[in-house]
């Protein structure tokens, strides 16, 4: 029972969900009159950019025998999809969130880009940080600082993503996907870009 909980946690909280995730969590609490059809273009957008279109590139590069699974278990392995990643990232930030519209979520996804950059060189120096501590740290942090930024109570959010955080690394450690400091260092590189980016928005 306790495998398949911690198990789920990884699929539940699985890194392509995480920008998506802070994507609606703006659109939630922004004070900012946008239309309804600007938010579902750019939700569905970001959908299809940052969860569908990678889901598809992972079963085109499992069918060319470049990964084994979804967890891209080796650095190896990480190498090609943190690069598509990285060029999907860099087209959002041109054709769907451009800082002149939405500076918040522009700076957000810039920090997204730099922790995959950051992951991408050390899979090359092969060490291989966690993708899902990565993800879910940048969106803790962006998630804070919308909360300062907008001046809105999300202490309850907090809360729930600091257990949620603490549920990630427990499933990594669990199921020996990572190393403790393989955790640790996937924790910063998600986090410190967000927190370096504030400057640039909050």
């Amino acid at each position: 029972m306790i495998d398949q909980l911690l198990k789920s946690i990884s699929y539940i909280f699985h890194p392509l969900l995480m920008p998506l995730l802070g994507v609606l969590f703006y659109f939630s609490k922004t004070p900012r009159f946008i239309p309804e059809p600007v938010i579902k273009a750019k939700v569905f957008s970001v959908v299809i950019l940052t969860v569908i279109l990678p889901l598809l590139l992972y079963y085109l590069l499992k069918t060319l025998n470049k990964v084994n699974s979804i967890y891209l278990e080796t650095t190896d392995e990480r190498k090609l999809p943190l690069l598509l990643n990285c060029l999907i990232v860099l087209l959002i930030l041109i054709r769907v969130l451009p800082q002149n519209e939405i500076p918040e979520l522009y700076f957000f996804f810039i920090g997204i880009l730099i922790s995959t950059i950051t992951c991408f060189a050390l899979a090359f120096a092969q060490f291989k940080a966690s993708i899902h501590m990565i993800a879910a740290s940048g969106f803790f942090m962006f998630a804070v600082a919308l909360a300062i930024h907008f001046k809105v109570n999300i202490n309850g959010t907090i809360a729930l993503m600091c257990v949620i955080l603490g549920a990630i690394a427990t499933s990594r450690l669990h199921l020996k996907a990572h190393t403790p400091i393989e955790l640790i260092i996937g924790f910063f590189v998600g986090l410190l870009p967000q927190i370096v980016l504030l400057n640039y928005w909050i």
